[in-house]
């Protein structure tokens, strides 16, 4: 997963700019007053959801029988790209009813909460999606999948969407072809316990349902539910007690359904965002009381943010609300390496006009770090912990619109604010995060340019 995330948020940055710089060309045969007009954006679907998941724990000898996570989603599709809670990827290739796409899927390695941490958590899987849509409802997907050390599984899977007045469905069941590396590694614990064993290759199978219901306005309840039958080289595994695996999500979600709230345009403008910050060992709740500490080692970031418009109101409140990639660098210092950081998050802003022109802002979504920072690998060393790559991430600002400030309507699309820039594991909560508990903070002061 060390390489295949940051290249998807890459990608899919470039493909939301180049969407809204098409959009934004007039043609031929239109006036310069139509600009304003060329501005205006259609709706589209998005969502963010906060969802637990409890799994049955397969292996032997393990102390408990499940395990539950915190999982906190995103879900958005446009022609290009797309997120769908727990996994998302490109579109490389469509036609008719058959469409190829990249993949990046999370999976869950369902280890007892205690030993997490030690084994490093979940994984995150990349490869090749091909689809077809039979019809209006049924489809078969084909993935070509494997982890960053080469291991192979294949899913086949037949699925069929249902939809009704105040919910949607999605029935499917699946094939997973494990190669032997892939069973010896995952299911075997061949690199883990004394009892760990080299298996062969083998089939699961997999079924069940997920979906979400319609409670009000923009909220959402959500919810999946799968059982799994594992081949027969894991059923006998002597790191294996059991034949099945059962796993359930459960939570809610904020939507923009344009089929049950229909398309509309959006007045909000893409935006570019750059900031520089400074690194505190200060946690959230010292930083918004005013009692930021100083980091003695003076770590700094730079980054750089694209936000792609996505809805101008939620639950009927004036809302911008967008998707927001981005790049961060953390310069290098005396204790630590310069590194890239890869976000994706959805932000919403709400605008404030007294005395003048105010928007509060926050965001949430996903971190990943190439090299773990000092100021969260000092945090991690002291609490007994290893770090992780892959954090949720967490933003809130407050920025002013510079051309009220000083009274220049040409700088009505530029606005000053300060951030705070903040990855953290959610309080153990979280096996894809490594059950950690923790993080970093950077104040960061930043310019924005609607365009």
């Amino acid at each position: 997963m060390k390489y295949q995330l940051p290249l998807i948020i890459a990608a899919a940055s470039l493909c939301f700019t180049a969407s809204s710089n098409a959009s934004s060309k007039p043609e031929a045969t239109e006036k310069p007053e139509s600009v304003e007009k060329l501005r205006l954006k259609r709706s589209e679907n998005w969502g963010l959801a906060a969802t637990i998941r409890s799994a049955g724990i397969p292996y032997a000898d393990s102390g408990s029988d499940i395990v539950s996570s915190f999982v906190p989603m995103m879900f958005y599709e446009d022609e290009a790209f797309f997120i769908d809670g727990t996994e998302g990827g490109l579109r490389l290739w469509e036609e008719d009813e058959w469409r190829l796409n990249t993949i990046l899927r999370m999976r869950f390695i369902d280890l007892p909460t205690a030993v997490q941490n030690d084994i490093g958590g979940d994984s995150g899987d990349f490869g090749l999606q091909l689809k077809r849509q039979w019809d209006e409802n049924w489809y078969t997907n084909l993935d070509v999948l494997s982890d960053k050390s080469g291991r192979f599984h294949g899913v086949a899977t037949l699925g069929k969407q249902i939809e009704g007045e105040c919910f949607d469905l999605n029935a499917s069941i699946s094939a997973r072809y494990k190669d032997a590396n892939f069973n010896s590694y995952y299911y075997g614990l061949s690199e883990f316990t004394e009892r760990g064993t080299d298996l062969g290759a083998g089939i699961d199978f997999k079924a069940g349902v997920k979906g979400r219901y319609h409670v009000y306005s923009n909220l959402y309840l959500v919810g999946a539910a799968y059982a799994t039958y594992f081949d027969e080289n894991v059923r006998h595994s002597p790191t294996i007690n059991s034949e099945w695996q059962g796993e359930v999500y459960a939570g809610f979600g904020f939507f923009n359904d344009n089929r049950r709230f229909g398309e509309r345009e959006l007045s909000t403008r893409p935006y570019w965002r750059v900031a520089f910050g400074w690194a505190t060992p200060s946690n959230i709740g010292d930083i918004l009381t005013g009692s930021t500490e100083k980091d003695p080692h003076d770590n700094k970031l730079t980054s750089l943010f694209y936000g792609h418009p996505l809805s101008d109101d939620l639950f009927g409140i004036p809302m911008d609300i967008y998707l927001t990639p981005g790049v961060v660098w953390h310069w290098k210092s005396d204790v630590q390496a310069s590194s890239p950081e890869y976000i994706m998050a959805i932000k919403a802003y709400y605008t404030v006009e007294w005395p003048t022109t105010w928007r509060l802002g926050i965001a949430e979504g996903l971190s990943y770090i190439n090299n773990i920072t000092h100021i969260e690998r000092s945090e991690m060393e002291r609490k007994g912990y290893e770090p992780s790559h892959l954090l949720n991430y967490f933003d809130i600002s407050l920025d002013v619109n510079i051309g009220d400030l000083v009274n220049k309507k040409s700088l009505k699309n530029m606005w000053l604010g300060y951030s705070i820039h903040h990855r953290s594991a959610i309080f153990e909560k979280a096996s894809q995060f490594g059950r950690i508990k923790g993080g970093s903070n950077y104040n960061t002061i930043y310019l924005q340019i609607d365009f």
